[in-house]
């Protein structure tokens, strides 16, 4: 019989920090030889949601499959890290709702910093009005009411981040305590 697992639930807008804190844990749940699996919303978007728009209905659809995907992970012993912008509260929240052992991690960063972040150019060509319907541009990011962890990757090493959203799975019980490498590493600010 498995462990039961979680689901650790990144939202943010694009440039916060998402998938780099995501990397980031996954060597230390490695390290701890822990099943994992990280649900990254580019990648999820390609492979399970490919041909879906960026308005709120597709965007609801990619999010709730996301979701689904972790909950049938967690439901089989594997933490399942969601990193996606998943940008209205509503889907979250319904998430969370289906299921109980969820982590949901605010990566709270101004926009004017995840501008100056973005190597896609994405924010560039949504200011320029060639992309439209861009988060955090022209489009809400509806930020969680209450989440369990909030890191602020423009003030937080990618290593306090890390540390912040382990110890706080720690003290909900869903990780045993250890020490954990990344709070004393030296990495920079997240990307």
């Amino acid at each position: 019989m498995h462990s039961p697992a979680f689901i650790l639930w990144f939202t943010g807008l694009s440039g916060a920090g998402k998938s780099t804190i995501a990397a980031e844990l996954a060597r230390e749940l490695t390290r701890r030889g822990l099943d994992f699996e990280v649900l990254d919303g580019d990648v999820v978007r390609e492979n399970l949601s490919k041909g879906l728009g960026f308005g709120k209905a597709d965007r609801d659809i990619n999010v709730r499959r996301i979701g689904w995907v972790a909950g049938t992970l967690a439901k089989h012993g594997c933490i399942a890290i969601g990193a996606a912008i998943s940008p209205y509260r509503a889907v979250r929240d319904e998430i969370r709702a289906q299921y109980p052992r969820f982590v949901e991690v605010h990566l709270k960063v101004p926009v004017e910093v995840c501008e100056a972040r973005d190597v896609k150019g994405l924010y560039k060509k949504a200011r320029a009005g060639e992309l439209t319907g861009f988060t955090g541009v022209d489009d809400p990011y509806e930020e969680p009411l209450h989440p369990e962890v909030v890191c602020e990757t423009h003030q937080e090493t990618v290593a306090q981040s890390a540390a912040k959203i382990l110890h706080a799975c720690e003290r909900l019980g869903y990780l045993s305590p250890g020490a954990s490498p990344v709070a004393d590493g030296a990495s920079g600010a997240a990307r």
